[in-house]
This record gives C-alpha cells, structure tokens and sequence, in this order.
C-alpha cells in the first residue's frame, strides 16, 4: 500500500545520507577547523589571561576598590577625578607623550635601518646579539651604568668630560633637574630599544627573495636606497606592523627605566609617566578602582594607536 508517510526502511537511508553529508566536510572548512584546532591552546590562554582581565578591569575602571572592602558602583566618577582633578595624571599624559613622540618613531627606524644595515654585513650573528643584548638585560643592572655616566658629581663621566673640555664649568644634576630628567630617560631607552623589533627585522630581511633584486636591477633599480623602497619595505609590510605595534607598546609602557633613574616620585614629576602613575594607586595606595581607570585610558590610546599602525601598514588587497 503506498502513502505519502515514509516508513522507517524508506526514511533510514535519506538520514545516512544527510549524516554522511554533515561529515563530508569541504577541503577549506576542514583546513580552517585544523587550524582552529592547533591555535585552541593559545586562544584558551589568551582569553583567560588577557581578555577576561582586561574585561574585569573595565568593569573595576566604574567602581571604587580597595582589596579590603567590596568593589561600590560609582559610575564615571573615577575618569571625572583622573581628567579633571588629577594634575599629576595631567603631567603624566604629558611625559608619556613627549617620550612616545620621540621613543617610538626613533626606535622604530633605528631599529629597521640597523638592521637592514647588518643584514648587508659579513658575521651578521654578531652584530645582531651585539645590539640585542641591551634589551634584554635587567633595567635595574642597566641603571647602574647609565647613573654613573650621569652622575651628579665631578666624578660623573659625562659631567668629566663636559668639565675637562671646557663645556661646563659646573656639574650638571642630570637625574635631579626636572629638565634634564626626561631627555635622560629617553636616551637611555633609545639605548635599550633594540629589542623584539629588531630581530623581526632583521629575520624579514633575510627572507625576502634575491629574485626580487635582480628583477629589479633589470627594471633599473641602480642602488641599495631604490632597493630598500620600492623592493624590501613592500615586501615587509607584515613584519614592519609588528614593529610599529611593538614600539607603539613599547613607548607608552615606559617604566622600569624612569623608576631607576628618577626615582618614585621623581623630582617635580618630571619623569613621571602613566604607568608609574597607575603603579602608584595599584600596589602603593591600593586604590585598584582609580588604577583600573588609568589602565584603561592607556588600553584605549594604544589599542587606537595600534590601528592606525594596521591601516598604514595593511596590505590593499587583504
């Protein structure tokens, strides 16, 4: 007797089928699922460590907590004090700034023209682990050097040598006048920049195929300068977003090396930057809602920042 009712023997191959369709999954989605697969450990990680605190810290950013009592609901009134009554903090956007403006750019091009200059050299490894090792080494060992050139005495080398050459006739306070502090911490973290950016630099520069410059000097690339804009920097473009996000970073996390040099406070809050600003509420006040909103701020500027950096350096036909 035929109906329009599917029995079970007529509707158990239609269901294998679909099953097997459902299983049957393209070249592409079972290469994206593979690569979700491996990156699960990470993306687990990353959003345990780094999301969810950067989301708890927003959400610390609108109250008041101070580890002894529990976090109160005050709205937006931590940013109101943190823009319009904090002047310290005020001061401390300002020397961030003016250390980022310089840090950043400086570092970002001394690092890829030395690298691309030792990329060019015989014995490369050396030279790389030469300029490395700075960044690498403690801020506080590296402290101890840097203050004994800028030592406040006579005794201080660069005072000896200003003195002895007839530049001065006074030693000058480095780390203690609030307007040789900020240009000291700036070179001394210019010294130390050669870090992350620079290997990955240096590692683009070797990747990029010899090829290329041969095609190049047959369309009439005549020197090393016409190779390295038309040819290398498009090439690199993934590697020079890395380092401008990194110096971006970079710059506006200064710390360490203003703390060791100028102390905490430093004198005037001449070397005061919002980090040490967020550390002072955070770990010496314990103000973690007010700390919250600072660290929040400084989120904000760098991740807007580091945008901008993706737009400039982006490829046009991603």
């Amino acid at each position: 007797m035929q109906s329009g009712i599917p029995t079970a023997q007529t509707a158990r191959p239609a269901l294998q089928r679909r099953e097997r369709s459902i299983l049957r999954l393209s070249p592409r989605w079972k290469k994206v699922l593979t690569g979700y697969l491996f990156l699960s450990p990470f993306l687990v990680l990353f959003i345990l460590f780094t999301v969810i605190p950067v989301l708890d810290s927003i959400r610390l950013s609108f109250t008041y907590y101070n580890m002894l009592q529990p976090a109160r609901w005050i709205g937006l009134t931590n940013y109101k004090i943190l823009f319009l009554d904090d002047d310290i903090f005020i001061k401390a956007i300002q020397n961030t700034f003016i250390f980022s403006v310089v840090t950043g750019p400086v570092s970002y091009l001394l690092s890829f023209m030395l690298a691309w200059v030792i990329n060019n050299l015989r014995g490369r490894s050396i030279f790389a682990f030469a300029f490395y090792v700075p960044s690498i080494t403690s801020s506080i060992a590296l402290s101890v050097v840097w203050l004994y050139i800028f030592s406040g005495d006579r005794y201080g080398m660069l005072n000896h040598w200003l003195l002895n050459w007839g530049i001065i006739s006074e030693p000058v306070l480095w780390v203690d006048n609030p307007k040789t502090i900020l240009p000291v911490v700036i070179i001394v973290s210019l010294w130390m920049s050669m870090g992350t950016g620079f290997l990955v630099f240096l590692a683009g520069l070797q990747n990029v195929p010899k090829e290329l410059y041969e095609a190049g000097s047959i369309d009439g690339i005549r020197n090393k300068f016409q190779e390295l804009w038309y040819i290398t920097v498009p090439f690199m473009k993934p590697q020079m977003l890395f380092g401008a996000v990194n110096a971006i970073v970079a710059s506006f996390g200064v710390f360490d090396i203003a703390v060791a040099m100028a102390g905490m406070p430093s004198p005037n809050y001449a070397g005061h930057t919002i980090i040490s600003h967020l550390y002072d509420y955070a770990f010496i006040r314990f103000e973690l809602g007010y700390a919250s909103s600072i660290a929040a701020v400084l989120f904000i500027v760098t991740f807007g920042l580091g945008r901008i950096a993706m737009r400039l350096f982006s490829s046009k036909d991603e």
